[in-house]
């Protein structure tokens, strides 16, 4: 069987940011990436590397910033009043952390701390690997076909049960604010749960 949509497939890999770099992201064998192929959950570029490959398939290749999670947009980094913060415990207003957020059109989005400031708090909304080169390299472990239900439902059901997304590599979890362009908008947090990368 080969890697086409509506397939269930399973792969491991590791990601580096420049070639022989260290890995800064990876699926093992005991815990693989599982999804569910053709319907967006992985960057398109990496998707159409692994199209057609069968089970046991080694792979290796570059995306490019612009193939992966763009350029990186100084815009994207802006200075939230911390009366925005209120709900949010100090011990998690950190230089590096990052916070899931929501703008004011209900927009979800990821912020990473910057600076703490008295008054503001200065977040970037950039993906982590936004203006990197992105190499892959791994194996595909197994494929099978998807059930009518998860063909319905858009993402792979374990053991029998819906899970929800947890998309990994996937542009939803990510896609910037509405005002990306504006250095000035604001944003208010999100105290609910964001989508979380299968190793977190």
């Amino acid at each position: 069987m080969k890697i086409s949509k509506n397939k269930v497939v399973a792969i491991t890999y590791s990601l580096t940011t420049e070639q022989g770099g260290p890995v800064v992201d990876q699926a093992t064998d005991d815990r693989p990436l599982e999804f569910l192929f053709g319907r967006g959950m992985l960057l398109e570029k990496f998707e159409s590397y692994l199209d057609g490959l069968a089970e046991g398939d080694k792979y290796a290749f570059h995306l490019s910033p612009a193939e992966g999670y763009g350029e990186y947009n100084a815009q994207m980094v802006v200075s939230i009043p911390r009366s925005a913060f209120a709900a949010v415990a100090e011990k998690y207003l950190e230089v590096g952390n990052t916070l899931p957020m929501q703008d004011n059109h209900g927009n979800h989005l990821q912020g990473t701390i910057k600076e703490v400031g008295a008054d503001k708090i200065k977040m970037d909304f950039n993906h982590p690997m936004a203006g990197k080169d992105l190499y892959f390299e791994g194996v595909v472990k197994t494929i099978r076909d998807a059930s009518e239900e998860e063909i319905e439902h858009g993402h792979v059901h374990h053991e029998g049960q819906c899970c929800g997304h947890g998309h990994c590599h996937e542009h939803g979890d990510h896609d910037h604010c509405e005002h990306k362009d504006d250095p000035n908008h604001e944003c208010c947090h999100n105290t609910g749960h964001c989508g979380h990368h299968h190793d977190e």
